[in-house]
Parts: C-alpha cells; structure tokens; sequence
C-alpha cells in the first residue's frame, strides 16, 4: 500500500492531461450554507479524468509492446483516454464497445484513429471479448481502473488538490464506479491530509462499492442501472477494493433525481454541462450535507466526466425539478359536481402549475393528474397537508418511476369495459428496459403470442442506452404462466406495475 504514494508522484500525465481548476461553486455554496469547491476533471481535453491513468499506464510500455499497440473495453470515457494516448505514443489502439454504445462516443472515439469493435449487449460482454482479443492477437488490455498505474495516474489529482487548497478540507466526494479514482485520490490524500474525509458516491441502482464494503468482500451484482453508464459496473477491482478498504471513510448513494438536480447545480454555477456520472459527487456531497445538517464546511466534489448526449437534457430537465424537491407530482380525487375544480385550485394558491390532466367521467368524482411547484421539501409537505385537510384523496406520485417516466405523458385513455373481452382476460401492466439499438423492439413484440393484445403501449427516447417503454397487454388467465415465460425468455428488466394506484386511476378498465 506505502508504494502507492511514490507511484502517484512518479506518475507521468501531463504529456496528454491538463492541471484542472479548483473552482468554488458559489451559487451552491450559498444555498447549501457550505463553502464547495468544484475540481474541474470535465475541463481535460477528452472531457474526463479517464486520461491521466491511461497514459500513465501506456507511458510504461517497452518497445516491443508498443510496435504491437494496445486494447481496452469501454463505452466512452477511458476509450478515448486509451485514444488520445496512443496517438500521441504512436501506437496501435483497439477499443472493444458494445454495441449498445451511443454513436456520439463511437465518433469521439473514431476521431481519434482508434479501431472500434462492436461487441456485445453491455460492457461485460465487451470486456471478456477484449482479453480474448488481447491474448489472440498479443496486445496489451489497459484495464479501466483495476491497475496500480491507472490508478496512480489518477491519483495525480489528489496532489493538484493539495497545491490549490490553503488548508484542508472537510471532506472530498468521489464518484466510484470500479474505484480507480477514489483510490488513486484516496491514496494521496489520507497520507497527507488524514484528517479529511474521503467520500464514494454511487447510484442507487449501481453501488457495488457500497454493497462490498459493508460485506467485507467484493459482491458482483447482478444488474446495473444505466442512467450513469461512467459508472455502470457490476463488480469494484481487487486492487480498487483493498485500497478503499483502508482509505475510504464512508460510501453514500443517490438517486437519478437527485444525480439529475446536481447537473442543473453545475450548470447553475458554470454555464457547463456534465454526464451523469461526472455529476455524482456533487448530488452525494448534498445529500450528505444535508443529511448531517452540516454548515460552515469545506468540501470537495471532483466533477469526473462531461461526455454527455445532447438528448438526454430533455430527460435530466424533467427529473432536475424533482432531485431538487422542487415539484410535488400528485393524483387528486375531487366530486364531479360544479366548484369543485375551482376549489382545488383555491389549494394550488400561487404556485405554478407544471402540469394539470383532467378528465371528466361518468363516475362520481373525477382523477386529476397534477405537477406543483413548489419551494423545498418543507413547502411540498405543507401543500399535501393542506390536500389532506380539505378531505381530498390523494397519491403522492413524487417518488413513483411509472408515474414520472410514463403516465404523465399518457393520461386521458382508458381501456373500455367492452374491450376486456370477457372475465376470461386479464388487462397486466409492466414497465420494460431495452438496449436501445434496431430491433430491439422488434424483437420483443416478435416473442409475443399472436393472441396477446396490447391494450396500452408508451415509449420515449431519453437519448439513453436503455430504452424504456410501458406495456399493457390483454393475456387470458389461463396463459399467465406463459406470459411468465415470455418475461424469462425476453431477458429484459421488467417491472410490474399493475396494481400501480396511479394506472388504476387513470388508465385501468372502468367499472
């Protein structure tokens, strides 16, 4: 472990990289009662820090080595680290992507006169096809992070830190996917600074990190969530891990909202945009300000990456308002009788309307579908209270992934009684996840019995390499034990949402 110290102060990276500044986010200083600071590893010229470990770790090739070139797995970031480094050593670079890859990171890395493959449905696949290819035709495999020199190379941040910070800080949040930052910057730092906490951050859906640490042993999970593809691994180095073991103080996670609220802070701040993994830190460093109540502290969020797709802004604009607290999204149950809309919009007060579904029935009462904004968690809670006591019922939809990916884009339709055919079919309703790529779906409707009706069908592009759409099918009872086999066999994530409240609401069958 001591060798890492020398190693990060031998490392060579600034042949390729760029000392990054040390900014204060005043903006959100001023909202958070905290002095943070931004390292600004999104301003490197492949927009990453992904550079510094893999040119330190091809630096090192020998002759021969680098007359044979060298090939990684990645979908982005350490490709074009991996790139860029080869062109400047002159040397061939093979880069294995799988083929869900957006092709913006398949140009970026094109540019820079790396030979792509297109392997595999995800980043597993692309890595086994790399090693295979790496002893087949004796080139050498730049690991992403599991290296004790991609690893250094990394770590050379930590000494930036330390040249631009007056004093130490509090803390430092990293963003950790197989954990070659936060041990490269970990390793520095707590043998200088052993006072200041060192902090991974990881999404809800992806915190292998998290998971083995509490275990004391490197889990692998089984599945991954895609929105922060930078850090969509499913299992942390042997290396990474032993590192974090000794140095990391603690491992926090966040949701895709807030990861979304923390891209809209940075732009807030700099009028620049970064991907979801390189926002990371900084919806971790709120949430655990938050959480702790701490103010008057210095702290550190390393800003990792910007290679974002210019399509997914619409989707990180939705979901920003509601990582911030900033939209209470509902479903109101009012009388239909004359006042009654007038009534509840005596409850909105002055606060915006983000969005308001109404459709009249034949029933008593009526649904409402309805985004609210709002001030802060403490001003959600008081208008739901107010909701409460006017005697409405209501379903807070906030948290509800159906209802934000999907219904509010949906509701007006029901299915009709008539079209359920009779008590022999069932109306089942799941949200699915695809690799967003042709065929895709083609190849789910394809797996589908001819004698199945969709009766409900939503999909959007989120710019994402997942794709995500709702299904409502027509299935008899007597095939439920089919539809479950076509669940297993499609191999898609699903979800089942058919005793949702929002679906029966607003699009189940009316009786």
């Amino acid at each position: 472990m001591e060798d890492y110290l020398q190693k990060i102060l031998r490392a060579r990276v600034y042949d390729v990289a760029v000392e990054t500044p040390l900014e204060e986010a005043k903006k959100l200083s001023k909202r958070t009662k905290n002095r943070i600071f931004f390292k600004r590893e999104d301003l490197q010229p492949v927009f990453s820090f992904k550079l510094r470990g893999a040119f330190n770790r091809m630096s090192r090739l020998t002759k021969k080595e680098l007359k044979k070139g060298v090939i990684a797995s990645s979908a982005g970031n350490h490709a074009q680290g991996v790139a860029l480094s080869a062109a400047y050593l002159k040397c061939r670079a093979v880069i294995v992507m799988p083929i869900t890859t957006p092709p913006m990171k398949i140009a970026s890395v094109r540019s820079l006169n790396a030979e792509i493959i297109l392997y595999g449905e995800n980043y597993d696949e692309a890595y086994l096809e790399a090693r295979r290819l790496s002893k087949q035709d004796e080139l050498v495999f730049i690991h992403p992070f599991d290296d004790p020199e991609v690893i250094a190379g990394q770590g050379t941040i930590g000494i930036e830190i330390l040249r631009q910070m007056d004093d130490p800080p509090y803390a430092i949040y990293i963003a950790v996917g197989g954990g070659g930052l936060i041990a490269g910057v970990a390793a520095y730092i707590k043998n200088l600074w052993p006072e200041v906490k060192i902090i991974g951050v990881e999404p809800i859906d992806a915190s292998a990190m998290k998971k083995s640490l509490e275990a004391n042993r490197r889990i692998e999970l089984s599945e991954v969530g895609l929105f922060a593809d930078g850090v969509a691994v499913k299992q942390v180095g042997e290396i990474t891990f032993e590192l974090a073991k000794r140095y990391v103080d603690s491992m926090i996670t966040v949701n895709t909202d807030e990861i979304c609220a923390a891209i809209k802070d940075f732009f807030e701040d700099t009028r620049a945009i970064l991907e979801p993994a390189g926002a990371l830190a900084i919806a971790g460093a709120k949430s655990d300000l938050l959480n702790k109540g701490l103010e008057n502290k210095k702290i550190i969020a390393i800003t990792c990456g910007a290679n974002m797709n210019f399509e997914r802004l619409r989707f990180v604009a939705e979901r920003a308002v509601l990582g911030e607290r900033k939209e209470a999204m509902i479903a109101v149950e009012i009388d239909e009788r004359p006042g009654s809309l007038k009534n509840l919009c005596t409850l909105i007060g002055n606060r915006n309307l983000t969005e308001f579904s109404y459709r009249m029935s034949n029933k008593k009462t009526a649904q409402i579908f309805m985004g609210v904004e709002v001030n802060n968690k403490q001003d959600c809670e008081y208008f739901l209270d107010n909701i409460k006591k006017a005697s409405l019922n209501y379903i807070d939809l906030s948290n509800d992934e159906f209802s934000k990916v999907h219904l509010r884009h949906m509701v007006g339709g029901r299915l009709p009684e008539e079209t359920s055919l009779s008590n022999a079919y069932i109306e089942l309703l799941y949200r699915f996840e695809f690799p967003e790529r042709p065929g895709a779906l083609m190849k789910f409707l394809e797996a589908m019995k001819p004698d199945w009706s969709i009766s409900i069908f939503h999909y959007r592009n989120h710019g994402a390499d997942i794709g995500r759409i709702v299904l409502g099918v027509l299935v008899k009872k007597s095939q439920l034990k089919d539809w479950e086999n076509f669940l297993a066999e499609i191999g898609y994530k699903s979800w089942e949402e058919t005793k949702n409240p929002a679906y029966k609401l607003f699009l189940g069958v009316q009786t």
